[in-house]
């Protein structure tokens, strides 16, 4: 068995078999075409490989919330044209994901034919993760192969029922995926760096609780920076902060200074008067934040900190941002940071990994995405793997035991 506890595609024999492929589809639409095909190319290797391998492959996945009706404007037919060019080979489209049309969509394909079936998420049964819907869709094919770490976190019928019925193994990008997560988290090579930003410790809880179990040194960052700069008994003016976490702050600091780790708060911030565009600003420390005033960024000691910080590690972990970085000026820290952090990566003295909606918008603009070690799409997955979860879709494949 290949990679941390599952099978990969050197595992099984897939010539000539039907093998059901679950991507992750959830794409952007703007105008019945696909807005931002990043994920699609992410997932396209392992279509391309099963394919010109021989596999008769069968791709299933979600498309948005139709809540188990069929609903026209939710339709993957659109997507298939944009898979077909993201692999470059023809993609054939079934009207259903199970029942006659798919199968006799199944039963026409002929080796490295590629196949794309109809929202899985028309069936109730689907998201009910339904023992007969399961069935029914595994009937479809001979092996099963699980590319959507992104859905990973979700028991549905075809992210972890199907799995439990036929022989599996996970995709190129789920491989990618683990690989790299294992090796930044629980195989880090140390010091390991965690850096979590956003706007709310409330909504992080989990995660920054198990990262302080892992890493060395944490950053934290954005308004969330601020519950703990008000924890130690920083004025922070109108900025975001929740009071109500003062505690849970405290609590965390505690848990790294008992076991050794650094938790690193900003030093100086940006602040403004208003938040919008532009607005005036200036740079203060943090023991000097006026009344009337919000922080919205890090300032250069802060950076300067960061950069020190991170020349000694090896191994960083990066959820959300360290300021308002949507609205300039104040996305100057995040970018000034993320740019430090790839050219360590570039250099070959760090491995990096990140994910994140924010997270992957400010790279973005920093121009780093393609010079992290790894940038994940998942969204909600990768940060249940960083909150130390199980997540169904991978225990699947990991507990798995039949043989191809």
């Amino acid at each position: 068995m290949s990679g941390p506890g599952f099978r990969t595609l050197d595992d099984i024999d897939v010539k000539g078999r039907r093998v059901l492929v679950r991507l992750d589809l959830n794409v952007p639409m703007k105008e019945g075409k696909v807005a931002d095909s990043l994920r699609l190319e992410r997932q396209a290797p392992t279509v391309c490989e099963l394919a010109e391998k021989g596999a008769r492959v069968i791709v299933l996945s979600h498309f948005d919330r139709p809540k188990g009706k069929r609903v026209e404007s939710m339709s993957l037919a659109p997507v298939a044209t944009a898979l077909a060019e993201a692999i470059g080979r023809p993609v054939a489209f079934a009207d259903d994901c199970v029942g006659k049309a798919a199968e006799e969509a199944a039963a026409g394909l002929r080796n490295g034919d590629v196949l794309l079936l109809e929202n899985t998420r028309f069936h109730a049964g689907e998201e009910a993760n339904d023992p007969d819907f399961a069935h029914a869709v595994a009937g479809l094919g001979d092996l099963f192969v699980n590319d959507a770490f992104s859905a990973a976190h979700r028991a549905h019928a075809t992210t972890e029922g199907i799995a439990h019925l036929l022989p599996c193994a996970a995709g190129r990008a789920m491989q990618g995926e683990l690989d790299h997560l294992h090796r930044a988290l629980y195989r880090a090579e140390r010091p390991l760096m965690a850096v979590v930003g956003g706007a709310k410790i409330s909504t992080k809880i989990a995660l920054v609780g198990n990262l302080v179990k892992q890493a060395d040194v944490i950053v934290i960052g954005g308004a969330m920076a601020n519950t703990f700069l008000a924890a130690q008994g920083c004025e922070t003016g109108r900025s975001l902060c929740e009071k109500d976490q003062l505690e849970t702050a405290r609590e965390i600091m505690h848990t790294a200074t008992a076991r050794g780790a650094a938790v690193i708060l900003p030093l100086d911030v940006v602040v403004a008067k208003e938040f919008k565009p532009n607005a005036d600003c200036r740079i203060v420390s943090v023991k000097d934040v006026a009344p009337g005033e919000m922080i919205l960024d890090v300032g250069p000691q802060s950076i300067e900190e960061f950069a020190r910080r991170l020349a000694f590690v090896r191994t960083l972990v990066w959820n959300g941002p360290l300021g308002a970085f949507e609205t300039p000026p104040f996305e100057r820290g995040t970018v000034e940071a993320a740019r430090l952090a790839a050219a360590r990566t570039e250099s070959g003295q760090l491995l990096s990994v990140a994910g994140g909606g924010d997270t992957i918008a400010a790279f973005n603009m920093a121009g780093v995405v393609d010079k992290f070690s790894y940038v994940s799409t998942a969204g909600g997955a990768f940060l249940e793997w960083l909150e130390g979860c199980e997540l169904p879709g991978v225990a699947a494949l990991s507990k798995q035991e039949g043989q191809s």
